[in-house]
């Protein structure tokens, strides 16, 4: 996997570069952006899983938690700047359906027909359901609830306020279970700790870390130009295009991760990437680009439709219903396939 990720970086970035100065067909220069970024995702995921392991557990998970969603923030930005709040907010939407039922239904399934059930942290499951709970029916759903009756500009404040709350309860849950609760809810599942050798050194890391960075922005930035002639040329609408492909895109080499690591019967590290996905973009990415986008003219409240916020809480309790007793098999990663299908195909004819 690693070498075809980098055989798509070494050619995609140059051929990239070159296609957008003589102007090739918009939805070609789609489709090899698209697949460079993903490529280049890998590459952050494992510059960054080196620095975690040379810089220990407490800024390792620092490290993942900052960087772990870092591709689908800076498109999202650079989509804020275009003035595409709509395909933002429905790619953070996209995000939320991926990792709780395209990767976690993946895994499971993966996993699964290899063995024929595969346990994982129960109390990491049921810290999770809450904090789920909290960022989807709490912050998402209140301010539809409250800002029917508001002005734009109090949506905006009610948006604001309720951002740094949830950045703050992140930084909390990240203190919680890696500093004052770090190993205290053990389980039987949970893999043996082995000393791990980083890939990379903390130098040789850094500099892939930040070069990646800097080509994901720049082809970022260019990928979003494309948005409007891919979505005439296919039918497809605004909604579609950030639901299901700027969230598969930001998360595709994160999504592989958690197949793989299932495969392996590592359900705990499977389980983390998927939910814990999930609650960087829920609790700190979407209100860090509520935030941002105050520098922009156009503001994005942190207000979604109504199919977006019934079908993200739907994919929540279906989630904690599936995981909360801690183990799981092939079935109920089919039916988590199943439901992501289903919402996949509203999206599209909606």
């Amino acid at each position: 996997m690693n070498k075809l990720f980098a055989w798509m970086t070494w050619i995609g970035v140059p051929v990239s570069v070159i296609g957008g100065f003589l102007h090739w067909p918009t939805v070609l220069m789609f489709v090899l952006y698209c697949l460079t970024i993903v490529a280049l995702a890998s590459y952050m995921g494992r510059a960054t899983e080196s620095l975690a392991i040379v810089a220990g557990p407490r800024i390792g998970g620092l490290l993942n938690a900052t960087f772990g969603n870092a591709v689908e923030l800076i498109i999202s930005i650079f989509a804020l700047r275009a003035g595409l709040v709509d395909v933002v907010l429905a790619s953070l939407t996209g995000s939320v359906l991926g990792n709780l039922l395209l990767v976690a239904g993946l895994s499971f399934f993966v996993g699964g027909l290899k063995y024929k059930r595969q346990e994982f942290n129960i109390y990491d499951a049921r810290h999770n359901a809450g904090l789920l709970t909290f960022a989807i029916f709490v912050a998402f759903v209140i301010p539809e609830v409250f800002t029917a009756e508001m002005a734009p500009d109090e949506r905006l404040v009610l948006s604001v306020g309720i951002s740094i709350i949830m950045i703050l309860l992140y930084l909390a849950a990240l203190y919680f279970r890696l500093v004052t609760h770090r190993g205290v809810y053990q389980h039987k599942s949970d893999e043996v700790e082995e000393h791990e050798e980083p890939e990379w050194g903390r130098g040789k890391a850094t500099i892939i870390l930040a070069l990646a960075t800097a080509a994901v922005a720049y082809l970022s930035e260019r990928l979003v130009h494309t948005f409007e002639t891919v979505a005439e040329s296919f039918g497809w609408s605004e909604l579609f295009i950030g639901v299901i492909i700027v969230a598969i895109v930001g998360n595709a080499a994160e999504h592989a991760s958690a197949i793989i690591m299932a495969y392996k019967n590592k359900m705990n590290v499977a389980v983390e990437i998927a939910v814990g996905s999930t609650l960087q973009i829920a609790m700190f990415v979407a209100p860090v680009l509520v935030l941002v986008s105050l520098l922009f003219p156009e503001k994005m409240p942190l207000v979604f439709s109504l199919p977006e916020l019934i079908a993200m809480g739907a994919a929540v309790l279906l989630t904690i219903v599936i995981s909360n007793d801690g183990d799981t098999n092939w079935f109920e990663g089919a039916t988590l396939l199943a439901a992501y299908t289903i919402m996949g195909i509203g999206f599209y004819l909606l």
